[in-house]
């Protein structure tokens, strides 16, 4: 897989910018990316190195609209940790101090 495919786009939530602090970079990566996958897309990308990743899987979420019921998809985010004086700086940018 390529690294682009790989890291498919940054969570933005209050939780993603409240590990920005520790150093930690929350993405939604594609299903079938692991643990390894994703770090070497993360330093190809970003340049940065990576001293740890995180895996989770979001569970689909029923949700209804009028009468047809539904599902969200599932799928998979990486909270990735940066080696210590490193930072993205893709995410600086909607931080407030």
């Amino acid at each position: 897989m390529d690294a682009r495919t790989i890291l498919i786009r940054p969570v933005i939530s209050e939780k993603s910018y409240a590990l920005i602090a520790e150093g930690k970079y929350t993405f939604r990566v594609d299903d079938r990316a692991h643990k390894t996958q994703i770090a070497q897309a993360v330093e190809e990308v970003f340049g940065v190195g990576v001293a740890g990743v995180r895996t989770a899987k979001v569970r689909s979420k029923p949700k209804r609209r009028g009468l047809t019921k539904g599902r969200t998809r599932a799928w998979k985010k990486a909270i990735v940790q940066v080696a210590p004086g490193e930072r993205i700086e893709l995410f600086e940018g909607g931080q407030t101090a």
